[in-house]
Order: structure tokens, then sequence, then C-alpha cells
């Protein structure tokens, strides 16, 4: 058995149903479970034949997953009856409540935590469209004039906004000394923006190098804490963590700075 089959145990209480070798949209789910040391299988990855497993899976639960990722609860408190949910965000915010992810005691903070979390998402879908601006189906190749135009005014406009936003939440969480998004301890709103941050640099070095010394909490306090969390700062150097490639994230040097 390997050092990832023993990370998450022989008989886990949730499994991942998602594509195999990219990180992708389950990634976000991935580092809820890695953050709080939570046994998960990610059967596309880790059995021969689990990714048709889990077309199998999404097809035939009812009502049936639109498309990966979703999640295969086995838990007791559902009368001995497994099911599923899938949505990234959905899933996020189930298990953020049933694994200690989000500010205890406080129901706004829970909500502020959910937003900023979808808030994180949409600079994802956003920096996924600028290369497939016009078709998702489509090869990048095919519609690449296109992307060059989307990239722009991703770079110079969608970018900087969105990093401001974030720079200003953290400024303004004066518990969270720069370091957490709400509160003073770890969210699975920290957990998602740090792995669009990490996207974004590997799709737009150039112009996160250029501009990123705007955004200093972003990116000393912000970045570097969340790297360093005990279960990420593991998971980020071992063999489980799947590197960024052709998948959300791609690194195209035309439409970078």
């Amino acid at each position: 058995m390997d050092q990832s089959q023993k990370k998450q145990g022989s008989v886990p209480k949730y499994e991942l149903l998602y594509h195999p070798e990219i990180p992708g949209r389950a990634e976000y789910i991935r580092l809820i479970f890695e953050a709080t040391g939570t046994p998960y299988s990610d059967i596309s990855n880790h059995e021969r034949t689990g990714y048709t497993k889990v077309q199998k899976i999404i097809t035939e639960t009812n009502p049936p997953a639109f498309a990966p990722p979703a999640l295969l609860i086995h838990d007791p408190d559902y009368d001995g009856e497994s099911i599923v949910i899938s949505q990234t965000p959905n899933i996020l915010l189930y298990l953020g409540l049933k694994l200690g992810l989000v500010p205890e005691g406080d129901e706004m903070a829970m909500y502020h935590a959910n937003g900023l979390t979808m808030t994180a998402l949409d600079m994802c879908n956003e920096a996924h469209d600028v290369h497939h601006p016009i078709d998702v189906e489509q090869y990048y190749e095919e519609q690449r004039s296109e992307a060059i135009k989307k990239s722009d005014v991703f770079r110079k406009r969608r970018i900087p906004k969105f990093f401001a936003y974030f720079e200003t939440v953290l400024k303004k969480n004066t518990e969270g000394c720069g370091k957490y998004l709400v509160g003073k301890r770890l969210t699975y709103a920290d957990t998602t923006l740090w792995q669009v941050l990490e996207g974004i640099d590997f799709a737009f070095p150039n112009t996160v190098r250029k501009i990123s010394k705007n955004y200093h909490l972003l990116f000393s306090n912000f970045r570097d804490n969340i790297k360093d969390q005990k279960g990420i700062k593991e998971y980020i150097s071992s063999n489980r963590r799947r590197p960024f490639s052709m998948g959300i994230f791609r690194h195209y040097p035309e439409l970078d700075t």
C-alpha cells in the first residue's frame, strides 16, 4: 500500500468523484480533506477502473449529477444510505460544516465565508474562460485569437479587481491579522482562495510577478500562511498533489504579459 492509500484509509467515509490526473475543481475539495486530516478516496486516481465507476455513480444517482466533481458520502446519519452531492461550492459548504472549517458560533460569518468562497470560484471560472472564450468544447487552438483578446482584459482589469477585493477583505478582518479571510482561524474560504492564487500564478506568472507587490497581505501574509498550514504543507510535498497541466488553469505564454 503506497503512502497516498495509507493517508486515505481503507474504508473511507468520503469518495471523491472526478476526472483522473488533473487537479481541476476537485482540488478545492481535496484541500479540505488534507487540511483536516480526513480520510477520503479519490476514486479515479486510486482504482484501476475508477473513472468508469465515477461515471456510473454520477449518472445513476437520483438526481444525477450534471458533471464531476461530486462526493459520495457514507454516513450513518442518512439511515445507512449512501448519498451523492454535486457542485463544488455545495460540496465545500457541506464539508466545511462537517469538518470544522467554518467560523464557530457565528451564523453570519458562515455565510460570509461561503460568499468569499464563491467569489474566489468566480475568479477561477473567469481564468478558465480566458483560454476557452467562445466554446468550452472547442480546442484552445480553434479560438486562440479570441483568447488573446480575452486575456488582455483579464490581466489588466479582472485580476487586479479580484486581488484588490481580497486584499481589502484581509485588511478589514483585523481578527485574522491579514492571514485569514474570516475570523482568526482557517476556513474553506481560505483554502479555496489559496488554490485560485496558485492557479493564477501558474497560468499568468509574469502578470502576478508584476502586480503582486501591490497586494502585500494577499501575497505575503495570506498565501504563505495557508501554504504552511500543517495538513496542506504535507499535501504539497506528497505525491497526492496533482500538478497544474491542461485543466482549469493553463499556461500559454501568449496569454500572459
